[in-house]
């Protein structure tokens, strides 16, 4: 995939693409940094925000930004700085273990209009053998697309922070807290899980 860098979460924004539902008119990158995801987005929805936290993450996105993409300085859990209901597509990339879980994955479905299709590409550690092994696993494939690709890279001042939840974890609680969502650990070290919101008054 070409791009202006490559890193684990680049990695996984085809799939995140291609989870967009036919005929989504408003979409949200939560955690949009300088606005990578954002800008594919918008070659797919006719109109795009992308929110983040970070002035340096927001000043970067503006500077690049083009005419359906609003970028918005402002932390998505705060309940005023966007509209409860409003996105057909919410995506959040490595954002929700910045927060506890259950308070990000209730503020992202909260965003999300009834029928709509939240993304989550998540992270989370080691913790059994298993885990470890198949975290191996990632490393050559890692090494591989680090070098055909440009290397790990990230945008500069891009705010970083460690997941407090190990893999069994995660897959309990997004489960739990999203019935029906399709989860799936990633070699790369990530986990996805897609979900459906049901329609008003549907099950």
């Amino acid at each position: 995939m070409s791009g202006p860098y490559w890193n684990h979460n680049v990695h996984y924004h085809p799939l995140v693409l291609d989870a967009v539902p036919d005929g989504c008119r408003e979409a949200l990158d939560v955690g949009c940094g300088d606005g990578l995801l954002a800008r594919k987005l918008a070659g797919k929805v006719a109109s795009v925000t992308g929110v983040d936290r970070s002035p340096e993450m927001i000043r970067q996105a503006r500077a690049a930004a083009s005419g359906n993409i609003t970028f918005l300085e402002a932390d998505y859990l705060d309940g005023t700085a966007l509209t409860a209901g409003t996105y057909d597509f919410v995506s959040a990339v490595a954002v929700v273990h910045h927060a506890p879980f259950e308070d990000a994955v209730a503020g992202l479905v909260r965003l999300l209009a009834p029928g709509g299709r939240l993304v989550i590409v998540g992270m989370a550690y080691n913790k059994t053998g298993l885990d470890r092994v198949i975290s191996a696993c990632g490393l050559p494939l890692s090494l591989f697309l680090r070098g055909l690709r440009g290397g790990r890279r990230a945008p500069a001042g891009m705010p970083m922070e460690d997941s407090a939840m190990h893999w069994g974890e995660a897959r309990r609680a997004a489960r739990r807290l999203l019935p029906g969502c399709r989860y799936r650990r990633r070699l790369l070290w990530r986990y996805t899980a897609v979900w459906d919101k049901p329609q008003e008054g549907g099950s």
